[in-house]
């Protein structure tokens, strides 16, 4: 079994263990030397270059991502030709534009922020008058990690955006939405294959600072009422609805009202779902290539009460994370390192420590401690 994965960074990284174990023959293609998957990039290419993804796509059976930023045209020239793509470029057009991903949920009755399409500071000004002289505007396309995001309380604080719009030839619009009062963020994972099968991890809460992912905590703790189930219902609705196939993030709000409303979706495996290496039967990498193979999925469950993942931002000023392993690896021994490979560099994710175990505190408070370890 030859798997494809488009994208050389962390995530394709973590698929490699998973292969090895499954003895499935992982290739990635990378943007350039050095990725964080470099142990299993056998090319490097452009992802937006038709003719060299075919040229990397006819030695493999099934491809997959490591992003979403792979072109349609390239998609489709794939689907074209034969090519096995999981998800497919239908599903994965609501990953790569955040209006259609919008429009789309709507559609499906599923909750969402209140939202509209703004061309100009006109319309985003009316929006601002009709929900508290607030809003979050975020661009279409291409915005991650906080990136393409702005909260904005006046219509020309997004100026430079609409200006940008006005010199693509393509035209589009910005995203505006409601700025939601919610309790706190929870991710809902699940996985999906071809011929239907769904499965669901338990819903986590997820701790973002300047608007990057920084804890994750499975399960989510003190769900209200059936938050959990309703939860894994929306991310199906959502799997199935969109065709989705592999490993789909749903990032959502509990709101103060006690339901939840969608944020954000991701096609692949999500930085939300790293605890799972370690805190569930089923890896969400594992997963993953169960998936897209369409082979039966993994139970899901996890393994202890509780699993507490914290992301290694910026990494020490001096030397690399190996270089702290000794004093971490004494003074935290529950703690699992993953390290990206990735030259630290400020707010950049370079690698997590997760832990699991019976006591939540005792869990949060080593795997902090342990990641703080890494950074200066």
């Amino acid at each position: 079994m030859r798997v494809g994965v488009i994208g050389g960074g962390q995530l394709a990284r973590m698929m490699i263990p998973a292969a090895i174990d499954l003895g499935i023959d992982l290739r990635v293609l990378a943007e350039n030397e050095g990725m964080a998957a470099e142990l299993a990039a056998k090319s490097v290419g452009d992802y937006r270059n038709v003719d060299e993804v075919l040229r990397f796509c006819s030695e493999v059976d099934v491809v997959t991502f490591d992003h979403e930023h792979v072109p349609q045209e390239v998609l489709r020239a794939l689907v074209d030709t034969g090519v096995a793509v999981h998800p497919g470029p239908d599903a994965l057009l609501y990953a790569q534009d955040k209006l259609l991903m919008r429009a789309k949920l709507t559609e499906l009755g599923l909750p969402t922020p209140e939202w509209a399409a703004v061309e100009d500071a006109a319309g985003l000004g009316a929006f601002l008058d009709e929900h508290g002289g607030a809003a979050v505007v975020k661009t279409a396309r291409g915005g991650y990690d906080g990136k393409g995001v702005r909260v904005v309380r006046a219509a020309h604080e997004a100026d430079d955006w609409f200006a940008a719009l006005a010199e693509d030839a393509n035209g589009g619009a910005l995203l505006a939405e409601e700025l939601v009062d919610f309790r706190r963020e929870l991710a809902q994972s699940v996985a999906r294959r071809p011929s239907g099968q769904v499965v669901a991890w338990p819903v986590v809460e997820s701790i973002q600072r300047d608007g990057v992912c920084a804890e994750v905590i499975a399960p989510a703790p003190n769900p209200a009422g059936r938050l959990s189930d309703v939860a894994a219902e929306v991310a199906t609705t959502i799997a199935e609805g969109l065709g989705v196939t592999g490993v789909l993030a749903v990032e959502l709000f509990e709101t103060t009202d006690e339901r939840i409303l969608v944020n954000e979706l991701a096609m692949r495996p999500h930085n939300s779902g790293h605890w799972s290496i370690e805190g569930s039967t089923t890896s969400q990498f594992e997963q993953h290539l169960r998936a897209v193979l369409d082979l039966p999925l993994g139970p899901t469950g996890i393994v202890a009460p509780w699993a507490v993942m914290v992301n290694v931002l910026g990494g020490p000023a001096s030397g690399t994370m190996a270089d702290r392993y000794a004093g971490v690896f004494e003074d935290y021994p529950m703690a699992k390192v993953h390290n990206y490979g990735k030259e630290p560099r400020p707010g950049r994710k370079i690698g997590h420590v997760t832990v699991i175990g019976d006591d939540l505190d005792t869990v949060t408070y080593d795997a902090r401690a342990a990641a703080a370890q890494f950074s200066d």
